[in-house]
Order: C-alpha cells, then sequence, then structure tokens
C-alpha cells in the first residue's frame, strides 16, 4: 500500500525474440536481463505485489529467484510475438482478480529498460497521484530533432527532404522533442479497464534522463546499456569509498 493505494507492478516478457534469442534472460552485467525490473520494482518500496507475465516455466523459475511473483503464466493466446503487451496487462489483471486480489493501479516495467532507476519508478507514480492523473508514461528527450527525418522516394531525390522550420537553423534553435521511452507506465487500473486508451487528456509525462533512457532492441542497444551499467556499478564503488573515507 503507498498513499493508500493497492498497486502491483507487471513486468512482461515473452520467451525467445527474432532480434535477439532469449533476450529477456540475457545475462547483463552479470545478471538476467528480467531480474533489473525486479530489483528496482522491488527498491520502489511501493508494490503490494511484483508480477512477471511470462508464457515461460524457465523465465518464471529466475524470475521468483529474483523475488518476484508468478503465480499463473500466460495464455496460450497471447504467447505470440504479435501478442499486444495491454492485452497481457489485461489478462494479468483478470487473473488476480478470480484470485480475489484488486489493484488501484499498476505500473507497467518493461525488462528491455534496465537503466531506469527505482526514483524514477516512484517520481512517476507520485506524478500521476500529484496531478489526479489516469495514467503517466515516461519520456526522454529525443537523440535528434524529427525535423532532421524525413521518407525517401525511389529516386533517392533530396528535394523537400528538410521541413521549412528546419532550413537554416541551428541545432539550439530547433525545439526540443521528447519520445515515449518505454521505460515506466503507471495507469490507474479502472481508467484501463474503462478504455484501454492511456493517451488521452488525462495523462502526463515524466521526463526522464536521456542516460536511465535505454530501450533494448538490438545487441548494440545490449552493448551499450552494459556498458552504461558498468560505470554506474564504478561510481557507487568510488561514492562508498568517499564516504568510507570522509566517516573516518
Amino acid at each position: 500500500m503507498f498513499n493508500d493505494h493497492r498497486i502491483i507492478a507487471i513486468i512482461p516478457a515473452r520467451s525467445g525474440s527474432k532480434g535477439l534469442p532469449d533476450k529477456n534472460i540475457r545475462i547483463l552485467n552479470g545478471k538476467p536481463l528480467i531480474a533489473y525490473s525486479i530489483v528496482q520494482a522491488q527498491e520502489a518500496g511501493i508494490f503490494d505485489e511484483i508480477f512477471l507475465s511470462t508464457d515461460s516455466q524457465e523465465y518464471a523459475n529466475i524470475a521468483v529467484q529474483y523475488g518476484a511473483n508468478v503465480p499463473f503464466l500466460r495464455s496460450d493466446k497471447l504467447a505470440t510475438d504479435t501478442a499486444s503487451t495491454w492485452d497481457c496487462v489485461k489478462e494479468a489483471l483478470d487473473q488476480y482478480y478470480t484470485i480475489g486480489k484488486k489493484f488501484d493501479i499498476f505500473v507497467l516495467l518493461q525488462p528491455t529498460s534496465p537503466l531506469r532507476t527505482s526514483q524514477d519508478i516512484v517520481a512517476a507514480v507520485e506524478t500521476l497521484m500529484l496531478r489526479n492523473a489516469d495514467a503517466v508514461v515516461s519520456v526522454s528527450e529525443a537523440d535528434h530533432s524529427p525535423l532532421w527525418y524525413n521518407v525517401l522516394p525511389e529516386s533517392k531525390s533530396l528535394n523537400g527532404f528538410l521541413r521549412q522550420e528546419a532550413l537554416n537553423k541551428n541545432r539550439q534553435e530547433l525545439p526540443t522533442y521528447y519520445r515515449i521511452n518505454g521505460a515506466v507506465y503507471v495507469v490507474k487500473t479502472e481508467c484501463f479497464l474503462r478504455s484501454q486508451n492511456i493517451y488521452d487528456y488525462n495523462s502526463f509525462a515524466y521526463i526522464m534522463p536521456r542516460e536511465n533512457s535505454v530501450d533494448i532492441d538490438t545487441m548494440l542497444d545490449f552493448s551499450i546499456a552494459e556498458y552504461l551499467l558498468m560505470q554506474r556499478d564504478k561510481m557507487k564503488i568510488k561514492q562508498r569509498k568517499n564516504k568510507k573515507y570522509f566517516i573516518k
């Protein structure tokens, strides 16, 4: 219970992956990828339940070792690569309801965002409560302005490629754009079950630092995430040493 709300963390982790085989349990800086989201949810200290949604008993066993609950596996119809994450969320909420557990809020934590922090999770939930929002979704500043993007015709001609507002402007003069980074989705259960539309007038953004916003889809993403996690670990070790020094 957090501020009189019952909250469940839902971590979706289908087995297999066409791009990166068994991505969700691939070892990243010493731990399976799904472990990061589980540990972050535990450290947030706001959840009544931490649930891994998976079709794999192997994934379930790993998740339980790190402290998640897996009282049931996904149905066969949601075990395919065409299954919607939101359909998996609804199934999870329905299954918990059948065993007598209801939640006011769910927080979707995709395992492909291992650099989010427990502070990001708590701040996003607090944003929902403070704004009395139906949903809060994490975003981060876009790496490049979309004004520099366009489709190419078959001829590869660049005629009209850049929009007028991007011509003759420095990068610093362009507006700041944000992208949905997939790390944290905080949603009121009642609102979700009513419409399953989390991007309406009463949804808001929680802005995350770009360094916390790596979304793993390819081996390059995986390598970048591993490097950043290693640097984060080194920083923690250095801070502990400095703290020990000053205590003396």
